[in-house]
């Protein structure tokens, strides 16, 4: 028996010893691979993020998760929307002419059917000449003789560039008799709220904040439109008179506004400031005097700040904590002053611009846009980040903790005096706004790339309304995508 000798194994078949300088031939042992090791530079990877600069934050907070790819790191979902976005179906709406170039709400609700309730979709739409009209969206208007059937035309691409049957029409819109208001003065907004949170028998509870801007003889006024009990559009009552009610009237013109969450209160923007509206009392009272229009404004995500955008090109944070001044009231607890900003624009500003305070203003800080600020819209998923644009064409992204200046901005846009809504998808990827030359542009939100710029009416696109995620009722199959209004008409927006 041949004797074992350390660091040799005996081969019988050939009677000698070999050196062992590997693995035995024949053996499945494997062997253990070292443990892996870590980098300084992985080690403190921690510690550099929380150094980092506010450049950073906004980059994490924007990009969310990434994947890599020949073009770097990109976020796979962003990219697909981005091109879905480039290459939109866009429809025409005949007879809705002059009716949906001021304010546009896109509502479920439910309705008074024989068989029973019957959930479908809703437009509401208001004109610079005081009209508010209802829209039924989809096939239940086709079991009434009565009211206004408005078809659909595609208007974009021109060209089909799409094989036929591969994309959906979003249906016909119907105008039920007595769905026609004439208000007593250009609508200049429609804000939906809903009561949350709601009662499980009040799910459904819906209620819509209509402003008119006002007249030489007469302020505006906040309107309530109540849609918590079930339309009947069959019925010979008009299903809008009857359920609209007054509640607060004011002696200056009102431009905007916006409305909780919880539905009791309302922050209105005057040619005198910004005052908030208890909806349930109509009780008003001064958060903000400025000789300056507030052409925009928005409540922040946690409602606890509203941002107003005024005439001089301001955009001013009012943190509304604190106790607001008598509606009376002079609110000279605090003057900054404000400098005309040279716009050439039929909102040209005076320089003796100034605003008073009652209250404080959130951060103390304030941004300068270029001219005029016609929109403001708050992000959800970024929290602290909101869009604004300006009348000089600018659409830009701020956050509430960098007030000094944009972190993105968005190129490209004509403008020069008009109010232009800007739309932002509901995953937040894209925003759009129409032009003075009567383009619509969609960019991406985080790259601030340019997706889409085509002329497909001879009007401004001035208003825009996402469909929510769960997308179009009615039509058979679901629809997502964005209506559009002008001068010209209603529009719809889709992608295949």
């Amino acid at each position: 028996m041949p004797k074992e000798l350390p660091g040799f194994y005996y081969d019988a078949e050939k009677n000698r010893y070999f050196p062992i300088k590997g693995p035995i031939p024949g053996s499945s042992k494997k062997r253990k691979s070292p443990p892996p090791t870590i980098s300084t530079k992985q080690r403190d990877k921690g510690k550099c993020m929380e150094s980092r600069s506010n450049k950073l934050l906004h980059v994490r907070e924007l990009c969310g998760k990434v994947i890599a790819s020949r073009k770097g790191k990109i976020n796979f979902q962003m990219e697909y929307l981005k091109k879905k976005a480039s290459y939109p179906l866009i429809w025409k709406y005949d007879g809705t002419q002059k009716v949906v170039d001021s304010a546009l709400e896109h509502l479920t609700i439910d309705l008074n059917m024989p068989e029973g309730l019957l959930e479908t979709d809703i437009l509401l739409t208001g004109g610079m000449n005081g009209s508010l009209c209802l829209f039924e969206v989809g096939e239940v208007g086709q079991e009434f003789n009565q009211g206004v059937k408005c078809l659909p035309d595609r208007v974009w691409p021109l060209k089909d560039g799409y094989a036929e049957g591969s994309y959906d029409s979003p249906g016909h819109v119907w105008r039920p008799p007595g769905a026609f208001v004439h208000m007593s003065s250009n609508i200049s907004c429609i804000k939906m709220y809903q009561k949350h949170p709601a009662p499980i028998s009040d799910a459904s509870l819906k209620h819509v904040l209509i402003t008119t801007l006002g007249a030489e003889s007469s302020g505006g006024a906040v309107n309530i439109l109540n849609l918590s009990e079930p339309l009947d559009l069959n019925s010979s009552r008009p299903p809008l008179r009857r359920r609209i009610s007054e509640i607060a009237l004011f002696e200056y013109t009102v431009w905007t506004a916006d409305c909780s969450r919880d539905q009791k209160q309302a922050v209105v923007g005057t040619n005198r400031g910004a005052a908030m509206v208890d909806i349930e009392t109509g009780v008003k009272s001064w958060i903000c005097r400025s000789k300056s229009d507030i052409f925009s404004i928005q409540f922040d995500n946690l409602e606890n700040i509203v941002l107003c955008g005024l005439r001089n090109g301001t955009i001013l944070p009012i943190d509304i904590r604190q106790k607001p001044g008598d509606f009376s009231g002079r609110l000279a607890q605090n003057r900054i002053p404000c400098h005309s900003n040279g716009s050439s624009s039929r909102f040209k500003n005076s320089a003796r611009d100034s605003f008073q305070i009652k209250g404080k203003m959130y951060h103390c800080n304030k941004i300068s846009m270029p001219s005029s600020v016609c929109c403001l819209t708050s992000l959800r998923l970024y929290d602290q980040c909101f869009l604004a644009s300006s009348m000089d064409g600018s659409i830009k992204l701020y956050d509430h903790r960098l007030m000094r200046g944009a972190i993105q901005s968005y190129e490209g846009n004509i403008n020069s005096h008009s109010r232009i809504q800007l739309g932002v998808d509901p995953s937040e990827t894209i925003v759009m706004s129409g032009g003075e030359d009567h383009h619509l542009r969609i960019w991406s939100i985080k790259s601030g790339e340019l997706l889409f710029d085509n002329k497909f009416m001879d009007t401004i696109p001035s208003v825009v309304r996402w469909l929510k995620p769960e997308g179009l009722l009615g039509v058979g199959k679901q629809i997502q995508g964005a209506w559009l209004g002008s001068e010209e008409g209603l529009f719809f927006m889709d992608w295949p």
